[in-house]
């Protein structure tokens, strides 16, 4: 799955583009979990990448999202099925949908964004999981512990 990601996030650098958020939420969020100027790892390369590139249309693409007090944001969508996603990851979906060529979410390995894909799609929202295996093997194991 490490090597999936690494290749996905090559990938996007060589050949794709980023969208973030004009407010860098997104670029802040990714900064709390990794090192990009001290850090080592992979991670730490791409968002450093980002930052890099964040005034790069070729590289990263900039979008606004605002604010809600109940969605967290307000192109998230006002649907009960998503209504327990998660609001620190709404951005993400946000982003998605402002931007007007809807770009897929790529995911890696957070297990619960797979609860809410179907009805992500039903708003035209794509999550790409890259580790698709790896996230069904560790929910299989997380439902046969509850037993």
């Amino acid at each position: 799955c490490v090597i999936a990601c690494v290749d996905a996030l090559n990938h996007v650098r060589n050949h794709g583009c980023v969208v973030i958020d004009d407010g860098y939420e997104i670029l802040s969020e990714y900064g709390r979990k990794t090192a990009p100027n001290t850090g080592n790892g992979f991670g730490d390369a791409f968002l450093k990448w980002l930052y890099q590139n964040a005034g790069n249309p070729k590289h990263v693409l900039q979008t606004f999202i605002e604010k809600h007090p109940e969605r967290g944001y307000a192109d998230f969508p006002e649907d009960e099925a998503l209504s327990k996603f998660d609001r620190a990851d709404r951005k993400f979906v946000a982003v998605a949908l402002t931007h007007p060529e809807r770009p897929q979410i790529l995911q890696g390995t957070d297990s619960k964004w797979i609860d809410w894909c179907e009805s992500l799609r039903s708003h035209g929202v794509e999550v790409k999981f890259v580790c698709r295996g790896d996230v069904d093997k560790f929910i299989k194991r997380k439902k046969t512990r509850k037993l």
